[in-house]
């Protein structure tokens, strides 16, 4: 069974196997999460984002699924690239969030990585209310069948930590 940590904190920091990078579908950086994560990678991140652009995804990432490259310079091992969907008020995109959390373990397994932080993927910039993000996420988790032995859920406000605390006691 994994265990589940939720914790407040930076996660370029965390001394994991694998990160999530909540990415968008290019690949190249952006804000939040995704620009720290390649920031503090540096550039080793954005080339191999770059050669997976060209040979496997020209068109981008499609949402709900999830890729891995180097973490460069970060603690980690790897950098695990999802995309997450943008929350509507009027679509029911909840699948795809799971999604991006279970495809994102399935790519963890694959690497033999049984250590692995997430941040709330979709609840930043993409929209999503944190306690609908944090139920979503940590159900995906507990659903998903993996070697992971630890999902840390790192989170950057308190709010959200509140929120993610919230979703593992229920």
């Amino acid at each position: 069974m994994t265990e589940i940590v939720t914790l407040r904190g930076d996660i370029t920091e965390q001394h994991v196997d694998a990160v999530v990078n909540a990415a968008n579908s290019t690949l190249l950086g952006g804000g939040g999460v995704d620009g720290a994560i390649h920031r503090g990678g540096g550039p080793e991140i954005l080339a191999e984002c770059r050669r997976i652009r060209k040979d496997r995804y020209p068109d981008g990432l499609p949402t709900g699924q999830a890729v891995a490259t180097t973490a460069g310079k970060l603690p980690a091992r790897w950098v695990i690239h999802t995309v997450g969907p943008v929350h509507s008020r009027s679509e029911d995109r909840s699948a795809l969030l799971a999604s991006a959390y279970a495809t994102s373990l399935t790519v963890a397994d694959e690497l033999g990585a049984l250590s692995v932080a997430f941040p709330a993927v979709s609840a930043g910039i993409y929209g999503w209310p944190m306690p609908d993000a944090a139920r979503i996420a940590v159900r995906a988790v507990r659903e998903s069948r993996t070697r992971v032995e630890q999902v840390r859920f790192v989170l950057f406000s308190l709010d959200a930590l509140t929120a993610f605390e919230a979703a593992v006691a229920s």
